[in-house]
C-alpha cells in the first residue's frame, strides 16, 4: 500500500475529475458524464444521477420570514440553469473555496469545500448562545472508481468523520462554549462516483478508498479553517 499522494498539476494519474466555476453568487463543479450521488441536498437529497453540483451564496434578507426554502432555491437553480444539479446553499463568499485530491492505490478522491463555522454547534448539544449569522460546511467528494449504493454512504460517513477531525482539531469555540464546535447545524455533504456495474462495494477506512477520501478532505478542511479563521479574527487553542 502506498501513502496518499497529492494529485499534482499535470500528473496523468490524477486528471480532475470535474471543472470548477464560480462566479458569484455560483460555484458549480460539472462532471463530462454523470456521476452517481448521495447527498441531502436541498432539491435532490437521496441517490441521483447528476452531472453538476451547484453551490448558491445567499444573504440574510434573501430568506425572508414565511419563505419555502426548498421551492425558492429549486427557482433560483433552474433561473439559472442548474435545475438538474444537486445544489447546496451557503452564506459564505463561494470564491472563498477549496479544492484538494488524493491518489491511494490508483484510486483518487477529489473535493471541494466552502466552509464558515458562524453557527456552529457540538454534537449532542444544541447551542443556546445567541445566533451570530449563517455559516456552514458544504462539502463535494468524488471517487474515481464506480462504487455500490452502500460503498457511496460508507465513503460518505467517512468524509463526515474527516471533516468533524478536522474541526476538532483547530478547536473552535463559539461564545460560551467550553469544548470545539464538530460542525454546523446546515453542513451538506455529496459523495459521488462514475457508474458501473463492477462496483466497489466497501469503502472503510481500511480500503483504498476510504484513504484517499480522508487525505482529501483533511487537506481541503485544513486550508478552509485556516483562511476562515485568519478572516475572522478568530484565535484557538489549537
Amino acid at each position: 500500500m502506498s501513502l496518499p499522494a497529492d494529485c499534482a498539476p499535470g500528473d496523468q494519474a490524477a486528471a480532475r475529475a470535474f471543472t470548477i466555476a464560480c462566479a458569484r453568487p455560483w460555484l458549480v463543479a460539472r462532471f463530462a458524464a454523470p456521476r452517481r450521488m448521495v447527498s441531502w441536498s436541498l432539491n435532490r437529497p437521496g441517490f441521483v444521477d447528476a452531472r453538476d453540483v451547484a453551490w448558491l451564496e445567499v444573504r440574510n434578507a434573501d430568506l425572508t420570514p414565511g419563505l419555502d426554502p426548498a421551492r425558492w432555491f429549486a427557482d433560483r437553480l433552474a433561473e439559472a440553469g442548474h435545475a438538474n444539479a444537486v445544489g447546496m446553499m451557503t452564506a459564505r463568499n463561494v470564491a472563498c473555496h477549496h479544492h484538494a485530491c488524493a491518489s491511494v492505490d490508483g484510486v483518487q478522491a477529489e473535493c471541494l469545500i466552502t466552509l464558515g463555522l458562524n453557527n456552529g454547534e457540538r454534537i449532542g448539544q444544541r447551542v443556546t448562545t445567541p445566533w451570530v449569522g449563517p455559516g456552514t460546511i458544504n462539502i463535494l467528494c468524488d471517487v474515481s472508481v464506480p462504487l455500490h449504493d452502500a460503498a457511496l454512504l460508507e465513503a460518505a460517513s467517512l468524509v463526515t468523520q474527516a471533516r468533524t477531525v478536522a474541526i476538532i482539531g483547530a478547536g473552535y469555540r463559539r461564545a460560551g462554549m467550553r469544548e470545539s464546535v464538530t460542525g454546523t447545524g446546515t453542513d451538506c455533504v455529496v459523495l459521488s462516483s462514475p457508474p458501473g456495474r463492477s462496483s466497489e462495494r466497501f469503502a472503510g477506512m481500511h480500503t483504498a478508498v476510504g484513504e484517499a477520501v480522508g487525505a482529501a478532505i483533511l487537506r481541503a478542511m485544513d486550508a478552509a479553517l485556516n483562511q476562515w479563521l485568519v478572516q475572522n479574527s478568530v484565535t484557538t487553542d489549537a
